[in-house]
């Protein structure tokens, strides 16, 4: 019955520390598996700060990307009427708008890395407090009676 208990315990502290986010090369890991984004807006759903920095950080990247894109299509498509028209006169105003969405996506895209990484260095310290807590209101001691050897798990 005691190996049962220490079992229990000790997988539940393992369980709370495997937790942990890791941001590398602009991917999100747990446990050396990487994560979608769909999964890290789960697990983050504990920690609401580190969920909105984490969506904020998504749609500054979904509308920098829709921008950038858009400017590179128009200058692309610019340039295939150019070459392909005798008679069209190259650059038009086409190029130069999407010359400026680019220029436009530049800052919108700027700066959303951090804001991932912050928002996992939030989540984990948050996994610390929680871990610190449980660590603080856990007692596991073994008790010696008249009735025998036994353990006791506080809470």
């Amino acid at each position: 019955m005691k190996q049962f208990f220490l079992i229990i315990a000790v997988f539940g502290f393992s369980i709370s520390f495997a937790q942990k986010l890791e941001y590398t090369d602009g991917k999100i890991f747990q446990d050396g598996e990487q994560l979608s984004s769909f999964e890290t807006k789960n697990l983050m759903k504990t920690d609401l700060k580190a969920l909105h920095l984490f969506k904020k950080a998504k749609s500054k990247e979904s509308i920098g990307g829709f921008i950038l894109g858009l400017g590179i299509g128009g200058t692309v498509a610019d340039l295939v009427m150019g070459l392909t028209s005798d008679d069209k006169k190259y650059p038009t105003v086409i190029t130069y708008a999407g010359v400026g969405l680019m220029a436009v996506s530049i800052p919108i895209l700027s700066g959303r890395k951090k804001m991932v990484q912050e928002s996992v260095d939030i989540y984990n310290a948050g996994l610390k407090e929680q871990n610190k807590t449980l660590g603080d209101n856990f007692e596991l001691n073994i008790v010696n009676n008249s009735n025998g050897v036994g353990l006791r798990i506080n809470f």
